[in-house]
């Protein structure tokens, strides 16, 4: 690589016309900031093709100086550096004296600058190169420019190291291994075999590219070709459809229709059959039924007969067992009285013992009185709620549901309550019937649904606490063994309700209902609902449903009232004989005597205690008759109610069923003479039908493709729908176009395999390029690696390298790098990057690896490097380190520093430039100070 002589400027930012002598190894430009340092740098750079300092570029330098042409000019050594070859940095461009001029010619160009670059055989001025035409001079652009110094040593990766701008000096060892590895070998690296490698990888590429375009052209032609082949069965499924819509509409759809119409009067046929079968079957079932009505209604004459004579016999006995109690109860009295007079005899003697057991008397008698008077009271209502019924054919509704009643009849509010819809039909389960539904009696359900809002607004004012519903649904008959089965509703109710009903099932015994599941009930009441079991019973005095009910409150009612009476009739006796005890005691205390009555009314004492047994057993008898009769009495009442219930449920039944019977009747001959035209029709129409189309193979086929004439048709609406859409392909070229194109696909196959095999010898070749350009590469590490430790060893600093694992593999290669590692004064190895280095030892980390590239294999000294303020932020002991560097080196260094008391910076120069600031009322900057070391006499400043 070629060194620097001088250095020239014209126009060149506020310098006028400047010459610089750069014949040494370390230069260094001082001065204060902004003094010019960095200019002279980027005038450097732009000669050279570089880049300025950022933001700058060389169109600012030259517009600062006002002219319209700007010149940089530079002397060059062009003498051989290496001691085994001769080989000039410039012979490339036929260039061989010792001296190289290199000049830059910046011009305004309309309100822009152009520059233009030539270099020319020894020392020649601005002057003359001015005088020269740019023809001779071959002038040239910045990117032939950057090649001619390439080849001269100044290579693209120098290039970029000297572009590193002001305080990034230490960058290069910033670098990754992979980065600092790419930069040795783009130094040192063979050219010729790394064009080969590239050659040959660029080949391969070029191949693998020409491979992967026909693999897409192929790709294409096959899409091309899936997409014909695709319209081709479009076409075929087109033409296939036309048909099919062809034979729908004159084959199909005729045949199965006929077909269908036959079919369903065949069904017809066969269920007008059946539905007379029917009507027989049930003609005989009502015969049997009418049969057992008339044994119903001959049972329940002969029950009711036995019932009224029951009756009169009952009521006989009754008054012969009145008749047995009167005779008995005089007796009784007389007997009772005689006990009384005998127990005053021994109290007569002595008047306290008297009063104290007539006031004992008094004490009973109010305790009787009072119980007679509560039996009295409840038998003035049982009479009152018993006359109440009278007359009635359901029992009296309770005051809350009256009062609500009232409310929405005055509101014209259709209702009715639960207990007044609900009839008991089989009287074995009325008492679960009765609780279950207790709680729900008076529940209103209303006919309309718009009186919902009116019946709520009544309900929260009465505080009623039973269920207002909207109208619900009509109940259907119960399933077997249900609740529901035994009960009948003659209005709409709540769906809940008759979900409820139908899962209550209906069991003889506990038992029974836990060994199966769900929700069970018993006769007596007694229901599990699945949170547990627990008796529902209702007793018959508050039963509600049906007219059975109210002949049931009555029955219970009468029980009551007798069962009151016969409470009654003793309290009475024993509150009369205690009124008579009392008045004896109180004639006892006025003189009269007992024993003076007893005297008196011996005889009439003896006849009536003697007379007292034969009456006594007279009332039992009569008693005993009553009691029997009227339990026989009860028993045929009650069976005599079940059989009027049966009876007129079946004769309901009947006449239902005789309607419905007459009704079908009719619709049956009326679908007999419909059935007869139609089947005329259908012969008609068959003899239309192709005989072919109308056999049994064919109609079987045509069935179990189509099922029926609604699903032909469908398809035939499905088919006419889908050869309407546009994207149906109806060209008949589309065939021979699919045949054209499958040919060019397997000539594009045949191509690929041609190019695949081209590609694998490609292949081989870049393997073995690649070996070539590993053991280069490998070379070059080693090389450079030498050249680090000799820069080391003058420095002072243990310098080691690991070479890089290199296989023949683009990624491996890729992925290689190369670690140095550094020791200082022996404190222990330090890497590239790692942040453990002073500042001081960055900037020698970094030209240490900088220097090495610029080394060649015999010589010592490289090339020449800008370095802006190397020195900045180090202190005294830094600073010396770097110099003894760069003194160790014999590199050919640019150096800038900002004037500072600290000298050592100068210590290693042997060209200093000292810069200084322009004066703001001068238009060009003052001239440039020169001062040179060893020996040498100072120059004089240049201007």
């Amino acid at each position: 690589m070629f060194h620097l002589q001088n250095l020239e400027l014209v126009h060149w930012d506020y310098c006028q016309r400047v010459s610089l002598p750069l014949d040494a190894s370390i230069i260094t430009i001082a001065g204060p900031n902004g003094s010019g340092k960095t200019t002279l740098l980027d005038a450097m750079r732009t000669l050279l093709g570089l880049k300025c300092s950022a933001p700058r570029d060389y169109k600012t330098y030259a517009r600062h100086a006002g002219a319209q042409v700007a010149w940089l000019r530079a002397v060059v050594d062009n003498r051989p550096h290496n001691r085994q070859t001769s080989s000039r940095p410039f012979a490339r461009q036929l260039i061989y004296s010792d001296q190289v001029t290199l000049a830059c010619r910046i011009d305004r160009n309309g309100g822009d600058w152009v520059r233009r670059y030539m270099v020319v055989e020894g020392d020649v001025s601005i002057e003359q190169l001015s005088e020269r035409p740019d023809k001779e001079l071959r002038a040239m652009g910045v990117e032939a420019w950057n090649r001619v110094l390439s080849d001269a040593g100044l290579s693209p990766a120098i290039a970029k190291v000297l572009s590193l701008e002001q305080g990034q000096t230490d960058r290069l060892c910033e670098y990754s291994p992979r980065e600092l590895l790419r930069l040795v070998f783009d130094v040192f690296g063979d050219q010729e075999v790394l064009n080969d490698y590239d050659t040959a990888r660029n080949h391969q590429q070029q191949l693998s590219r020409e491979m992967q375009q026909a693999e897409k052209e192929l790709d294409h032609s096959k899409a091309q070709l899936a997409e014909l082949q695709n319209k081709v069965t479009n076409y075929k499924n087109w033409q296939s459809k036309v048909q099919e819509r062809e034979r729908l509409a004159t084959e199909v759809l005729p045949v199965l229709e006929w077909h269908g119409q036959r079919q369903k009067l065949l069904e017809r046929s066969r269920e007008t059959r059946r539905q007379r079968r029917i009507g027989s079957s049930a003609k005989a079932e009502r015969q049997r039924q009418n049969a057992e009505l008339l044994a119903m209604l001959e049972s329940r004459q002969g029950v009711q007969d036995l019932e009224a004579r029951l009756l009169t016999e009952r009521d006989a006995a009754n008054a012969q067992r009145e008749a047995a109690r009167d005779l008995e109860r005089p007796l009784e009295d007389l007997a009772k009285r005689e006990a009384e007079l005998l127990a005053l005899v021994d109290k007569e003697s002595d008047a306290q013992q008297l009063n104290t057991h007539m006031q004992t008397l008094q004490a009973q008698a109010h305790r009787v009185g009072e119980l007679q008077s509560d039996l009295l009271s409840k038998k003035k209502l049982l009479a009152q709620s018993l006359s109440a019924l009278e007359g009635q054919k359901a029992p009296p509704l309770p005051e809350e549901a009256r009062r609500m009643r009232q409310r929405l009849q005055s509101q014209g509010i259709a209702h009715r309550f639960v207990a007044e819809v609900v009839e008991v039909q089989d009287e074995h389960w009325r008492a679960a019937i009765e609780g279950v539904l207790r709680p729900l009696r008076w529940m209103v359900l209303l006919e309309h649904q718009d009186d919902l809002a009116a019946a709520d607004a009544t309900a929260s004012t009465e505080r009623y606490r039973h269920y207002i519903v909207a109208p619900g649904d009509l109940v259907p008959a119960g399933e077997p063994r249900s609740l529901l089965a035994h009960m009948r509703f003659d209005a709409k109710v709540p769906r809940w309700l008759i979900t409820q009903l139908q899962n209550l099932r209906c069991v003889e015994s506990p038992a029974e209902g836990r060994a199966g599941q769900g929700n069970w009930i018993t006769p007596q009441a007694y229901s599990f609902d699945g949170r547990g079991a627990r008796s529902l019973w209702v007793e018959p005095r508050d039963h509600q449903f049906g007219a059975a009910a109210l002949q049931t409150q009555r029955d219970a009612l009468e029980r009551d009232l007798r069962r009151l009476e016969a409470e009654l009739a003793p309290v009475t006796q024993e509150a009369l004989a205690l009124k008579r005890q009392i008045e004896d005691c109180k004639r006892a205390l006025a003189g009269h005597t007992a024993a003076q009555e007893l005297a008196q009314r011996s005889d009439e004492f003896a006849q009536a205690k003697q007379a007292l047994p034969a009456a006594k057993q007279a009332r039992i008898a009569a008693a005993v008759l009553w009691q029997k009769l009227d339990n026989d009495y009860s028993k045929a009442q009650r069976q005599h109610q079940q059989l009027e219930a049966d009876y007129r449920s079946l004769e309901n039944q009947l006449r239902h069923k005789n309607q419905e019977a007459d009704r079908l009747a009719q619709e049956l001959r009326q679908r007999r003479l419909q059935l007869t035209v139609e089947v005329d029709a259908s012969q008609t129409r068959r003899q239309q039908i192709n005989p072919a189309w109308r056999t049994a193979q064919a109609l079987q086929a045509l069935v179990a493709r189509y099922t029926n004439e609604t699903q032909a048709r469908l398809r035939l609406e499905t088919v006419e729908g889908e050869l309407g859409f546009d994207t149906w392909e109806k060209d008949a070229t589309v065939e021979e176009r699919y045949r054209r194109m499958e040919a060019t696909v397997r000539e594009q196959g045949f191509n690929l395999d041609d190019h695949k095999v081209k590609n694998a010898q490609a292949g081989t070749a870049v393997l073995n390029a690649r070996e070539s350009y590993i053991e280069v590469l490998r070379s070059t590490v080693r090389r450079y690696r030498n050249n680090i430790q000799e820069l080391g060893a003058l420095a002072g600093v243990e310098v080691s390298a690991d070479l890089p694992a290199l296989e023949n593999d683009d990624t491996v290669l890729a992925q290689a790098g190369l670690k140095v590692n550094f020791n200082f004064d022996g404190k222990g190895t330090i890497g590239l990057n790692d942040g453990e280095a002073s500042g001081g030892q960055q900037v020698i980390k970094s030209l240490i690896l900088l220097v090495g590239l610029l080394k060649d294999e015999d010589s010592a000294s490289g090339g020449f490097v800008f370095i802006d303020e190397p020195f900045a932020h180090l202190d005294v002991r830094n600073i010396q380190l770097v110099g003894h560097f760069l003194r160790s080196t014999q590199a050919q260094y640019v150096l800038t520093t900002p004037i500072t008391h600290n000298l050592e910076v100068f210590e290693p120069s042997e060209i200093t430039l000292v810069t200084s600031k322009k004066p703001r009322e001068s238009r060009w900057a003052p001239p440039i100070a020169v001062a040179k070391r060893r020996g040498k006499p100072e120059l004089p400043a240049v201007g």
